[in-house]
């Protein structure tokens, strides 16, 4: 996940989950009768199938990077599990990077007050896009900044040294339900940082990783280095930033860096599409969505196998129910989220002459470290009050929350979003997410069950709530494109 959010201009919280006169006005759109909606969310509560289907694709598969085998791998795993459900399947060609990590370690062999014959360990992993040492490794002094001002106003001391941005996540943030905010500082970073100090001559640079959880653990991510600079990029560990951010402060260090990763040529790939038909208006569609890709390090357990399974689920559980939607409802797992947002971007090219056809679009890309409250929308303002029954179902199982954004930038969507489709997402407690968000700790066993089928149950209900409504709920307001 990339968490490339847009301004959270106006959030309102909808209370209308008492309005009982209120919920009954609102609930005459086909197929959206309390019993129903009940219905829907018990059986998605009562079922394993989404965490049968994490662990098939975590455990069978792996690692999912753009351009892998892994990768054309889960696109077989997915298509051929939505073919046995009875789903329409296509799988949409998407040109995608090819980026393989090499070898990666580094060494501080020079600072102030070092013994004879020692060096000490730095752990850190490449970043997306680096660019490689020599293969035996270059050595440079380390200029510690801590902003990307400090990098314009250092700009004279960057040339031939390892730039290192030493800038700390703020899990006080995550804590209190601003781990969104809270990353965004640190990607900036990371996606600038290199790439500007390449520009300025730098030999390497690096990134104190991005995430909570200070085990010494490394998080990977993309960065936007372009062909022309593609200088070496890696994220240290927060303690080993830490100790350089020390270790400068007696005087120079030096470090002993190898990368060898390798951009290959562009892979061939696909989005997997999966469609339930709509039963009275097929041709008008409701998305709900996670991306297939993962990083290399693990595999990609929260980040965002949940999501693709959850979406599976959706298909899955109607089926399971004899229900058949008014309007279609598509699955699609996306290709290529991380490290260049390729599957997002062909399928909004090749839908934006009839994006009026697209009614709604879900995307499920923050994992389930925490529980689903409920539901986030970047809605007109005066609609927020025709999902009080939908509120109201989901109360029993505490994910009533409705919560109205001007923008939500989501990484799939943020495209269609943009050009007025109205989007989506689970609100999911996202405390703990970026403790394993891209690192080698993101795996099957990090997923609760109990959260996971919440999960299910707010995106199938809310998919078949959206795909049943009598009328659209129409485009968001210009103002807030």
């Amino acid at each position: 996940m990339n968490f490339k959010r847009k301004p959270l201009l106006n959030t309102v919280a909808a209370a209308l989950l008492g309005a009982g006169m209120m919920a009954g006005a609102f609930a005459a759109s086909s197929g959206n009768d309390p019993a129903t909606l009940a219905k829907i969310r018990d059986a998605a509560m009562q079922s394993d199938y989404a965490y049968e289907r994490l662990e098939d694709m975590t455990d069978l598969v792996g690692p999912r990077l753009s351009g892998s085998p892994g990768a054309a791998a889960a696109v077989e795993q997915v298509a051929s599990e939505m073919r046995k459900l009875g789903a329409k399947v296509t799988l949409q060609p998407v040109k995608v990077p090819h980026w393989v990590r090499g070898e990666e370690k580094a060494e501080l062999v020079e600072y102030k007050g070092r013994p004879n014959g020692v060096t000490q360990r730095v752990v850190l992993t490449a970043l997306g896009g680096s660019g490689a040492t020599p293969a035996q490794g270059l050595t440079a002094e380390v200029l510690v900044l801590h902003d990307l001002d400090e990098l314009k106003a250092r700009a004279a001391e960057v040339k031939g040294r390892i730039v290192l941005f030493d800038v700390a996540f703020d899990q006080g943030m995550a804590d209190r339900g601003l781990a969104g905010p809270a990353y965004g500082r640190g990607s900036r970073v990371r996606t600038q940082g290199p790439r500007m100090a390449a520009e300025l001559g730098a030999a390497a640079a690096l990134v104190r990783s991005v995430g909570g959880a200070d085990f010494r653990l490394p998080h990977t991510g993309a960065t936007g280095l372009s062909d022309k600079n593609r200088i070496p990029a890696a994220a240290v560990s927060a303690e080993d930033s830490m100790l350089m951010v020390r270790l400068s402060k007696r005087g120079p260090v030096k470090m002993k860096l190898v990368l060898t990763p390798q951009v290959l040529p562009d892979a061939d790939s696909f989005n997997v599409i999966a469609d339930l038909p709509g039963t009275e208006k097929p041709e008008e569609v409701v998305i709900v969505s996670g991306h297939l890709d993962s990083w290399d390090l693990a595999t990609g357990a929260h980040d965002d196998a949940t999501g693709v399974t959850s979406s599976m689920a959706v298909i899955e559980t109607l089926k399971k129910l004899n229900l058949k939607p008014r309007r279609t409802i598509r699955v699609i797992a996306w290709m290529n989220e991380e490290n260049g947002g390729r599957g997002g971007a062909a399928y909004h090219q090749a839908n934006k002459g009839q994006l009026d056809k697209q009614i709604a679009a879900i995307e499920s890309d923050g994992g389930v470290t925490g529980r689903t409250f409920g539901i986030l929308a970047s809605v007109r303002q005066p609609v927020d009050k025709l999902f009080a029954p939908l509120q109201q179902a989901l109360v029993p199982i505490g994910a009533g929350s409705f919560t109205r954004r001007d923008v939500l930038g989501a990484g799939d969507l943020h495209a269609m979003e943009a050009d007025g489709v109205p989007t989506f997402e689970p609100h999911v407690d996202t405390a703990a997410y970026f403790n394993y968000h891209h690192t080698a700790a993101d795996t099957f066993d990090k997923v609760d069950p109990a959260n996971m089928k919440r999960h299910v149950a707010v995106m199938t209900s809310l998919a078949w709530y959206l795909a049943n409504m009598e009328e659209p709920i129409g485009r968001a307001p210009e103002q807030f494109r």
